[in-house]
Order: C-alpha cells, then sequence, then structure tokens
C-alpha cells in the first residue's frame, strides 16, 4: 500500500482533531472497533494503533502529596502522556506503560574538573568540590520524550512519561533517592487510576482526568530511569501491577561505596551523589537555591561522608532493600554481569528478597555492561500478564534467563533459578609465591606464612593481572582447566591482612588466566569478577576504627555475583592488591599491606561443587 503523501496525511490528521475536539469522533468506515490483540501470550502490533499521525499527545501536572521545594505549596509532577487515537474516538480504556526520569530535561556539565578530587589520603578531608554550572533546561511540551512509544503504543498501551523532582518542568527538589523520589510516580500512577488531582497547568486548577486508563499500569526504564520504577513500587501504590528494571541503582551506597570504602562507579572517578544532584538539577530557577542549601549543602553533606566510607541512616535511607515491604508489583529484573557502573548485586540482592517474599519474579542477565533490557519477547510476556491480564503462564517460566559468553543478546539461556540451583560453595586455599604467582589450590598446603604488597595507584588491575613479577599485587592461581567449568553466584572472600598504616584500601579481583591481549577480547575472556572492602570496616559497616600498624585483622566480604562459564585451558585467578585506580581513592604510593595466606581463604560457587572442579583439572580424554 502506496503512503499517502504529506498533505493528505495532515488532512487526516486536522479531520480527526476536530472531530476528537468536538467529541463526535474521527469520521469512520464502519470497520469492528479497535482493539489490543494477543497471539502466544503476546501483545500484538496493532494496525489502527501504530500510525503516530493518530497519536493523542498532552500533558499536564500531577499533584504530589509532598512540598520538597519549601514554597508551601505541594509539588507537581510534569507528565505527558501518548496514547492511541481510540482512546478518545471509541472509549477505548487501555493500561499504561510509565517511564519517569531525572534526565530528559537535559543534564549538567561532565568532566572530571566538577568530581571530588582522589588523590589524598585515606581518612582525611577531601579537597573541596567545584559545584557543575547551573543546568539550563531543554525540551518542548508536550512531548518529555519519544522512548517506548513505537514498542508500546502500537501494541496496546498508553504510554506515559515524567520527570522526577526538580527537573525539567516538574516541581520540587531532587533528592537522589529521597522519599520524594518514591512519592512522585507514586502520584502519577495514583492519577492513571483515578485517585490523584491531574491538571492542565503547574498551577491552575483545571482538572485533567485520565479517564481512558484500566487502572493498570507498569513501569520500565533503565540506570535512574530504571531505579524509579523499584522506588515507585516500593511504596505498595495500588494499580501498579509489574515493572521491569533494567540495571537500576537498587542501593546509593552500593554505587558510591564498597564494604566501608569509597569506590566510584567505573569511568566517573571523583563522582559521588553530590555531583549527581548537580547534573540533574534542571528545576524552576527560582526554587534552586532553596533546594541546593537544604539537599546539597546541608543534607547531603552531613550524611555521605567521604572520610569514613561507612553505612550511615542517610544511605540507609537511600536503600531500596529497606523498603521493600509493601511491595506488590511483579518484577522482572535486567542486568549484566560486567556492569562496572552500577554493579550487580544491586539486582541480585532485590531478586533474592523478593523470592523471599513471595512476589512473582524473573531475572535476567547478559554478558555485556551497563545498560540492556530483556529481549522484547520476555517483556511483552510481562506485561502482558500482569496489564492485560493474559493468562499466558509467565509465573510458570524458568525465573533466570542468561546470555551465555558467546550468545546474541536476545538469546538467554533458561535455567530453573539464580544462582544455578546445583552451585555449591567450592573453598580454595593460598599456597605462597610472590612476587610472582602462587597457588589456589582446594587442598589446605603446610603453613604459607604471609605476604606482603606495596600499594602503588599508577598501575591498572589489568596491568597488575598480567605482570610476571610484581610487588604491587598477590596472585594465585589454580592449575588449568581440563573443562570448563561454570561458577555461578557472589564469591566471598576470608581474608586475614594487617597494614602498616592506619587505613588502606583493599582490593580484590578474580580474573581468567592467561590474559587476552586481542583487540578482540571480550571482558569475561579476563575478568570474572572483582571486590572491594574497607579493613577499618572489619567488625562493621556502620562504624570503622584505626588499624593498628603491623596488627592483622580477619574479615569476609562478597565479590559481585556472577555467572560465567570457564573455558579450557585457562587458569582462575585471585589477585589481591590495594587501590583500584579506575575505582578507589589514590592515596600516596608505599602503604604495605600483608595477608596471612593460612587464614585467608575463597569460597566460589561453581555448578556442581568440588567434585565439578576436580573433574575440570583431568582431561576427559586421558581418563582411564
Amino acid at each position: 500500500m502506496k503512503a499517502r503523501p504529506p498533505l493528505v496525511r495532515l488532512f487526516c490528521r486536522f479531520v480527526f482533531l476536530v472531530g476528537t475536539v468536538l467529541g463526535s469522533g474521527p469520521i469512520t468506515t464502519g470497520q469492528e472497533p479497535a482493539k489490543p490483540v494477543f497471539k502466544d501470550g503476546e501483545a500484538q502490533v496493532v494496525k489502527a494503533f501504530a500510525d503516530p499521525d493518530y497519536w493523542i499527545r498532552h500533558d499536564l501536572w500531577v499533584e504530589t502529596e509532598f512540598d520538597s521545594d519549601g514554597d508551601d505549596r505541594l509539588d507537581r509532577m510534569h507528565v505527558a502522556v501518548t496514547r492511541p487515537r481510540q482512546t478518545a474516538s471509541e472509549g477505548l480504556k487501555l493500561p499504561a506503560v510509565y517511564v519517569s526520569s531525572p534526565y530528559f530535561a537535559g543534564t549538567g556539565a561532565k568532566g572530571r574538573e566538577f568530581f571530588w578530587d582522589p588523590r589524598h589520603e585515606l581518612g582525611a578531608s577531601p579537597p573541596e568540590r567545584t559545584h557543575v554550572p547551573a543546568v539550563k533546561r531543554k525540551g518542548m511540551r508536550p512531548i518529555i520524550s519519544k522512548s517506548h512509544l513505537k514498542d508500546w503504543v502500537s501494541r496496546g498501551y498508553v504510554v506515559v512519561h515524567s520527570s522526577s523532582p526538580g527537573t525539567g518542568l516538574s516541581q520540587g527538589c531532587p533528592t537522589v533517592g529521597g522519599k520524594n523520589e518514591s512519592l512522585a510516580p507514586k502520584a502519577v500512577v495514583d492519577w492513571l487510576c483515578g485517585r490523584a488531582a491531574g491538571f492542565t497547568t503547574p498551577d491552575g486548577q483545571k482538572r485533567v482526568v485520565a479517564d481512558w486508563c484500566t487502572g493498570k499500569v507498569g513501569m520500565t526504564g533503565t540506570s535512574y530511569n530504571g531505579t524509579i520504577p523499584l522506588a515507585a513500587a516500593t511504596t505498595g501504590v495500588k494499580g501498579l501491577e509489574a515493572i521491569i528494571p533494567i540495571a537500576p541503582n537498587t542501593s546509593y551506597y552500593h554505587y558510591y561505596r564498597s564494604n566501608g570504602l569509597v569506590r566510584h562507579p567505573y569511568g566517573f572517578l571523583g563522582e559521588d551523589i553530590d555531583y549527581l544532584y548537580d547534573y540533574i538539577h534542571s528545576g524552576e530557577e527560582a526554587r534552586r537555591e532553596y533546594c541546593d542549601s537544604q539537599i546539597r549543602d546541608a543534607e547531603m553533606a552531613a550524611g555521605f561522608d567521604r572520610e569514613s566510607g561507612d553505612y550511615n541512616d542517610f544511605w540507609a535511607g537511600r536503600d531500596y532493600l529497606n523498603q521493600l515491604e509493601p511491595l506488590r508489583a511483579a518484577v522482572l529484573m535486567a542486568h549484566a554481569f560486567n556492569d562496572w557502573n552500577v554493579v550487580p548485586e544491586h539486582s541480585v540482592r532485590i531478586y533474592a528478597a523478593l523470592k523471599e517474599k513471595g512476589i512473582p519474579t524473573q531475572i535476567f542477565f547478559h554478558q555485556g555492561g551497563h545498560g540492556g533490557p530483556p529481549p522484547m519477547k520476555m517483556m511483552n510476556r510481562w506485561f502482558t500478564r500482569y496489564l492485560h491480564g493474559v493468562e499466558n503462564g509467565v509465573e510458570d517460566d524458568p525465573r533466570s534467563w542468561i546470555v551465555r559468553e558467546k550468545d546474541p543478546r536476545d538469546k538467554p539461556t533458561s535455567y530453573e533459578d539464580y544462582p544455578h540451583p546445583a552451585a555449591a560453595p567450592v573453598t580454595f586455599h593460598l599456597e605462597a609465591g610472590s612476587p610472582q604467582r602462587g597457588a589456589l589450590t582446594t587442598d589446605r598446603p603446610p603453613r604459607q606464612g604471609t605476604e606482603t604488597l606495596k600499594d602503588n595507584f599508577s598501575f591498572s588491575g589489568a596491568a597488575l593481572a598480567q605482570a610476571e613479577w610484581t610487588d604491587h599485587r598477590l596472585m594465585f592461581v589454580t592449575p588449568r582447566l581440563e573443562q570448563p567449568i561454570h561458577i555461578s553466584g557472589t564469591p566471598r572472600i576470608s581474608i586475614k591482612v594487617a597494614s602498616n598504616k592506619p587505613a588502606a584500601n583493599l582490593s580484590v579481583w578474580l580474573v581468567s588466566l592467561p590474559w587476552n591481549e586481542s583487540a578482540r577480547a571480550k571482558i569475561t575472556d579476563n575478568l570474572i569478577t572483582r571486590g572491594w572492602a574497607d579493613p577499618q570496616n572489619y567488625r562493621s559497616l556502620t562504624e570503622s576504627e584505626p588499624l593498628v600498624p603491623g596488627k592483622f585483622y580477619e574479615m569476609e566480604f562478597d565479590l559481585q555475583p556472577d555467572d560465567q562459564v570457564i573455558p579450557k585451558g585457562q587458569q582462575i585467578g585471585l589477585m589481591i592488591f590495594s587501590s583500584d585506580r579506575d575505582f578507589t581513592l589514590r592515596p600516596d604510593p608505599g602503604t604495605e599491606v600483608s595477608v596471612a595466606l593460612d587464614a585467608t581463604t575463597l569460597r566460589l560457587p561453581v555448578v556442581g561443587g568440588a567434585q565439578a572442579f576436580a573433574d575440570a583439572l583431568v582431561d576427559a580424554e586421558k581418563k582411564p
């Protein structure tokens, strides 16, 4: 069928709009009213919904239950709606797919000059940070964003966007995980379900009603946009039936700290929560000074603590694991095992808690970096089941879907659960070998004593992993694998460590050796997982204490979760070092960190347990 000329399309659009405004609807052809169509448990693209020229677009402001910008008025959130014409012309009611973000109206300047300087001694007051220049808002009404329109409007959903508090044309202050960032999307869901007030302007009283919505809402988004669906769901708001958080930041402590250590997201060395506040603060100019003084310069400055890195009430209030009790929405999570921006524990910890609560949940993992949604088929089945109410059996699907190392992103392998149900911890011991490489063995060797490394942030982790001889790390390596090994779960290290100074960074990598230096090498060819900790927090995350130089302290901590098949021919290496130049603070080189080898072990979750690892060391072709 030939496309209509532009003038014809404009005329048809004009006739449709006039008909809608007059209340008579567009000129009809006597055909059956359009409605969502389902096949094999998935919503199908409906031709009558698919033409953007006939979508209805409008914006409004939804009133919330809070006043976060101190103007003695309840904050209103800017909301944009895109819906099929049939929601006006035929009275069709549809569920909504809702996306909220602090980024829609533009962001602040990027650059290390606005980050905290990581070059200072541990425990010392950091140098002052230069604030990001005021953000200049961008964007035109009524379109806040065009994301997700093509995928969902054509399949029989209304797509809704909103700017989060203190961004764009939404009122209030950004709080980066504060309570208002949960209550703002709750208000929008309430409006979609007929329980909250929407207005045509930010300060007027003319109402807008979502009478085209069925009262079923789903949310999705990636990164910060993926955090907001979880935040909304923790309010227990009725009508929010399903969420698909992609690479969500589920705890700002776990984003900017790690086991008591100041640890930055990959690629953003020196970023902290107050910089992120500056970066997103694009809201009303007249209220910015108030927000800066109350949120950034008071609440954040008093709470985020770049000196000790301890977990405190400020961070606990921005940890959604502590707020899951009211959550009722079905949750399909997505994350990457090599996401070193929002590390994979963010989703794994929430997924585990939701299973304990009995919430319908699935998880999708891939082997790449930050972001990456589940395949459309998975998302479609999720929203079809929980928003349209089609009994497609999604709740009986496998819980875990993992893209294997060499497979395309849209071809995940299904598993009964994550971690793999057959995974069991295998304990490895250390055998001395510095400054070269020692052994990583399941047998406990005779007394090995201690080994010492010297901190020097000048060397990257990759360089240390490849070094044949260096006193800047300790390396312990398994025998060569004669068969592949499947790791699934969260490795954990128990370590006895001492420092010649009152504070030291502690970094741990698991690597696959020999290191692949090829330009075509995938991250999974070399890196298995990572972890970081502050020995000063050996007792507790909430209280650190200076180390007595030379005294050994015992502590345990998790590395990042993983699911990876280590191929035949490789060796698994445990690398212990101090400052990780891509993640931690960078004190002057020279701190000595000693490890008591006999009191240090690695527990690695291996599918098939100890027997599977033992079998992997035997060449199958040489077995009797």
